[in-house]
């Protein structure tokens, strides 16, 4: 696998600060970016989840909340197009557009031991929380024939603990991650369960 590593933990001019792109623009981007439907499924999942966070347990206005989703939109941006880039290009390309340098550095923040930026804010800890866990829990509502409706968050702990069961998930990561913040993972799953079933 390539050095994925980015070499620097500060992201964006602090001259930045507010600017974002628009929800048009940012899906636009998304489009353009990301032939892969699954994948782009995966993103819109991720920032829908984001949003909800920042908005319910947060308690952040709808500009803030912007940047959660935007940034959960974007995170994976480059994976179809640029793997052995992965989040170095979508980095310079948010940089170039003079986008607010916190939601650079979420996006730079959600694979620490792959990209070395270690997540500080509570938007940074919460992309690399919900990141694998949403991808996990998706792959659990594909093999019911309900999907997510009358999921629970113990069949989703039980597959947590079957290594066979989506083995591209790591669950080292998912730990390390959830030890970052002070909430229970059963809440983090219910979460998840509950804000991800509407994006399909």
């Amino acid at each position: 696998m390539a050095n994925l590593n980015l070499g620097r933990t500060q992201f964006g001019d602090p001259a930045n600060t507010g600017n974002t792109l628009s929800e048009a623009e940012t899906l636009a981007l998304l489009q353009e970016w990301v032939p892969n439907e699954r994948l782009q499924l995966h993103m819109r999942q991720v920032g829908a989840v984001m949003k909800a966070w920042a908005l319910e347990r947060e308690g952040l206005p709808e500009s803030e909340a912007h940047k959660w989703w935007m940034a959960g939109v974007l995170h994976d941006a480059d994976w179809d197009k640029f793997p052995d880039a992965h989040c170095r290009i979508i980095i310079e390309e948010l940089e170039r557009r003079q986008i607010d340098p916190a939601v650079i550095r979420t996006i730079a923040s959600h694979g620490p031991r792959h990209f070395g930026v270690e997540p500080e804010t509570s938007m940074e800890k919460m992309i690399y929380v919900f990141d694998e866990l949403s991808g996990f829990i998706h792959a659990a509502a594909l093999i019911r024939p309900t999907r997510y409706e009358g999921m629970d968050v113990k069949s989703v702990q039980k597959k947590l603990k079957t290594p066979s069961f989506a083995a591209q998930v790591n669950r080292d990561e998912i730990a390390d991650a959830v030890n970052r913040i002070e909430v229970p993972l059963e809440e983090i799953l219910a979460f998840i369960i509950e804000k991800q079933a509407a994006v399909v």
